[in-house]
């Protein structure tokens, strides 16, 4: 469409400002517009404007912004759009759309106060375009000037985020950027301005004028002979592509929608329940549960009471050793007896193997060596502020350190990893024997050993699984992230790793892992936990205006601030919220142990979530019902003193 000196060369509708921080967006926070391209008097212009103020794109005129202090000069007819402030991101652009000469509505406005989040902008003047994940939400593209502040998330509800990149990359190059391919640095095609980007992305080794000169002559012989650190960055700028393609888009139909923006679209969750905890299980309700021969009866029935109100102290040492597997859940008193006999002489075997080694032999075994190294060093911090460990000579550090030396002769692949110090600790204070203790780490080390292996598949997997269910629970909250760089949320992964151990008081952390155990009511609980304490955080986050800076240093600040019943009690609400929702994607529900993960054969998931039935209800996995004992039974050589287990005698 073209008008006097201008030219519409591209227009969506559909495209909304989210204006609140609420986690469902009301009518009034969403408003929706039309996103144009515009060519005039040399320059192209992105423009955004509400759909009552949008109008007939012919009705509309560009003007460049007045700096010189002074009122424009504009005719009667095109009276200038004032949105009344000066917005950080109106750096170059205003709009003026010609008046509608109409009779207003009675008790209608004179003026929308939606107007005022129109925004113009020249391309030239952007630094990068930020693309939102694939996800449930909408698609949202977030754009940065060279001044350095971001505009208005722009929410394409009807899809069009690619048909607008390939638009834009008829005017600017856009590149993936080598850190982050969500974001796009925008250049001009310009050389010098090339020059000046490839020196500053220290993309050559060479002089960067030379490099663009012969980039530009001949794009492929000065990528093949000599340029391969730019394959990376700009393998696609280099292909030739039909007119009006972005070189890191890949083709499609103007109207496809996209996968994994709008394909799914946004979960609609039911009202989240109130949920009460139960109070801790007691040793008289726990012999209750014990039958015949010292087994455990209606197992099932006994988890979900530890998972609701978790131990009382006195319980842990006993009950412990069944929630790590240390001892069957159907095994009778006698049957216990004889395993932990079996156990002791397993253990005593493998410490001997160490122990046996001898000085001269351990300069020669670098590994071994390594390891002894690292664990004295992070079991002389280990929860000294603890009245168990507190001391120089404290015995307690030196079953920390013969345990987990002990655990690198039976797990000789893993090894020692920093922060097994801090999972190993409040086990060694429960069970306040060795033998016990190093098995029902080693149960621990079951759930958790892939947190510490060399590739970190295994947290790079948990991280995504948390940003999954926390898209689905708070889009906002998401969006809000991605906007501030801190979208992988990586200031989660001391919770994951080491499962919250140094966010809660010693005592908390203590019923909080009993609980996890339990495997209840779902194999990630400690997933739900991380986006319960999140939400509990969201409002100090979003309203606040932090930074990726400020985000992490308020995450790093809850350490021991936080009430464990106050999280377990939000996470379980959020649990109950998922398994309520009738539609739930199946990427959701396996990791909320509701579907069967996809097949290991397949070489990617399902592209098309499958909803659940509104009818099913939502199973709960549990471990197998078996039954064991109540009965303590002799343990192997009691090498600390006893002391009650009381949480009020531990320094958190």
């Amino acid at each position: 469409m073209e008008g006097a000196g201008y030219r519409v060369v591209f227009e969506k509708g559909g495209v909304y400002l989210h204006t609140s921080a609420k986690k469902h967006q009301d009518p009034d926070s969403l408003i929706a517009g039309v996103i144009r391209v515009v060519e005039k008097d040399n320059d192209v212009l992105l423009h955004w404007a509400p759909i009552e103020e949008a109008g007939d794109s012919s009705q509309i005129f560009f003007s460049k912004k007045d700096t010189s202090g002074g009122d424009s000069c504009t005719s009667e007819e095109e009276p200038t759009f004032d949105p009344g402030y000066e917005p950080d991101w109106a750096v170059i652009s205003t709009v003026r759309p010609r008046p509608r000469h109409s009779e207003p509505k009675r008790g209608a406005e004179p003026s929308s106060p939606r107007g005022s989040w129109a925004f113009s902008v020249s391309l030239g003047e952007l630094r990068s375009i930020r693309r939102s994940k694939p996800g449930l939400s909408w698609a949202y593209l977030v754009l940065v000037t060279q001044a350095g502040g971001s505009l208005p998330a722009l929410h394409f509800h009807r899809g069009g985020t690619r048909a607008l990149l390939r638009v834009l990359s008829r005017y600017l190059l856009l590149a993936s950027s080598p850190q982050d391919s969500r974001l796009y640095l925008v250049f001009p095609h310009d050389s010098s301005a090339l020059s000046s980007s490839f020196h500053h992305l220290q993309l050559f080794d060479q002089d960067s004028s030379n490099v663009v000169s012969r980039f530009l002559q001949d794009p492929y012989s000065t990528t093949f002979s000599s340029f391969s650190r730019v394959t990376n960055f700009f393998r696609g700028a280099l292909q030739p592509h039909l007119e009006g393609t972005s070189p890191d888009l890949p083709p499609a139909p103007d109207d496809e929608p996209e996968p994994g923006f709008e394909v799914i679209s946004c979960v609609e969750l039911g009202p989240r329940p109130a949920v009460e905890r139960a109070p801790p299980v007691t040793e008289e309700e726990w012999a209750s549960h014990v039958g015949p021969e010292g087994r455990l009866q209606r197992v099932p029935e006994l988890k979900a009471r530890i998972f609701s109100g978790g131990l009382s102290p006195s319980l842990r040492r006993e009950a412990w050793k069944f929630l790590l597997g240390y001892l069957s859940w159907e095994g009778s008193m006698e049957e216990h007896k004889a395993h932990v006999r079996k156990k002791t002489d397993e253990y005593f075997r493998m410490k001997l193997q160490w122990k046996s080694v001898s000085p001269e032999q351990e300069r020669r075994n670098s590994l071994l060596h390594g390891y002894r190294s690292l664990i004295e060093r992070d079991v002389s911090r280990t929860d000294r502020t603890n009245k168990f460990y507190e001391g120089p000579e404290n015995p307690g550090l030196g079953l920390l350190n013969d345990i987990l030396l002990t655990y690198c002769m039976y797990h000789f692949d893993l090894g020692y990893v920093q922060g097994m110090s801090d999972l190993l600790s409040p086990i060694l204070y429960v069970t306040q024997n060795e033998v016990d203790a190093f098995w029902c780490f080693c149960g621990f080390m079951e759930l958790v050993h892939g947190n510490f292996e060399e590739s970190q598949e295994t947290m790079k997997r948990q991280l995504g699984q948390l940003l999954l269910l926390l898209r689905v629970l708070d889009p906002p909250l998401c969006d809000f992230l991605d906007s501030q760089d801190s979208g992988s949320l990586c200031f989660c992964f001391r919770w994951l790793l080491i499962w919250f151990k140094r966010e809660f008081p010693f005592p908390d952390v203590l019923r909080l892992w009993e609980v996890l155990w339990t495997g209840l009511p779902g194999p990630n609980l400690h997933l739900l936990v991380a986006c319960a304490i999140l939400d509990m955080e969201r409002d100090t986050l979003m309203l606040s205006g932090f930074g990726s800076n400020e985000i992490l240093k308020h995450i790093n600040e809850l350490t021991m601030k936080l009430s464990v019943e106050d999280v377990l009690t939000r996470a379980e609400a959020l649990y109950r919220q998922l398994t309520a929702c009738g539609e739930l994607p199946h990427n959701v529900q396996e990791v909320l142990g509701l579907a069967s993960p996809a097949e290991p054969q397949s070489p990617s998931p399902s592209a098309s979530p499958l909803p659940l039935s509104p009818t099913r209800a939502p199973p709960a996995p549990l471990p197998p019902a078996d039954t064991a004992t109540a009965t303590q039974p002799d343990s192997s050589l009691e090498i600390l003193p006893e002391e009650e287990d009381d949480e009020e005698g531990v320094e958190s």
